[in-house]
């Protein structure tokens, strides 16, 4: 896969900026709106836990909407990019249906277009530290570590998703409500540490958990990946097991996407 994406970066790049560009093309603000409405959900949820119910956050000396914050954006990046490239394959049909042009490039676009966005939310994380004066280490830098995580958990997601889609078009509703459980069942809005320990495990059997604490240890709890061995073991073997799977089934399928297009 690699190969083929060094191959074809060009016209990679080219169809990632076209489609970040062109989804919001016909609206007087434009790209504006990607920034928008995630941001403004970052606001409500925050001024509502923070003023509405006087949530706190569970690390002492930590804003509650830096703390929000810093769970919120890479859970917006997993979703919106899931999401996105389930749909791929029936968004650009017309690329699949055309034999030289190798599909399997079309999830990446996806990722990439979403990546763009989640990019401008990561300043806004520093923004928010910086607007907040939350003490920053080098830490941060292992955002790029959990970055790769959370591309290679939408990719395997989404290439099976994307796959199964145009044989089941409900599928796209199933996966809108699945996210939704997720969201509240992965420590977004409240934190894991309220689970009783013997329990904990099993939270963290959710691969998003390992993601969004991730990024949360990069930017508060200063904590690196390699200090927590068995869960960074088991999210590897678990990205392992679902990309092999759903390229199995994805190259079953592919043969057949043209025609139910």
């Amino acid at each position: 896969m690699f190969k083929i994406l060094k191959n074809n970066k060009e016209i990679v790049w080219s169809l990632a900026v076209n489609d970040f560009a062109t989804k919001y093309a016909g609206s007087l603000f434009g790209t504006f709106w990607a920034f928008v409405q995630p941001a403004t959900t970052i606001l409500i949820y925050a001024c509502v836990f923070q003023y509405g119910l006087k949530s706190t956050s569970p690390v002492a000396g930590v804003s509650y909407i830096f703390w929000f914050a810093a769970g919120m954006i890479p859970w917006f990046f997993l979703s919106d990019g899931i999401r996105a490239v389930t749909n791929v394959l029936i968004e650009y049909s017309y690329l699949v249906k055309k034999v030289v042009f190798d599909v399997r490039l079309l999830p990446v676009i996806k990722i990439l277009s979403a990546f763009f966005v989640h990019l401008v939310f990561i300043v806004l994380l520093f923004l928010i530290a910086f607007v907040n004066k939350e003490p920053l280490s080098m830490y941060v830098l292992q955002v790029i570590y959990y970055l790769v995580c959370a591309i290679l958990l939408i990719y395997a997601i989404g290439k099976f998703t994307s796959s199964i889609i145009l044989f089941f078009r409900d599928l796209g509703q199933i996966v809108n409500i699945v996210l939704d459980m997720v969201m509240w069942a992965t420590p977004i809005i409240w934190s894991y540490s309220i689970v009783p320990v013997q329990f904990q495990w099993v939270v963290k059997l959710n691969p998003f958990f390992y993601i969004i604490e991730g990024y949360r240890d990069s930017f508060i709890n200063q904590i690196w990946f390699f200090q927590k061995p068995i869960l960074s073991m088991y999210f590897w073997i678990l990205i392992i097991v679902m990309l092999y799977f759903s390229s199995k089934v994805f190259n079953k399928m592919r043969p057949q996407f043209a025609d139910v297009l």
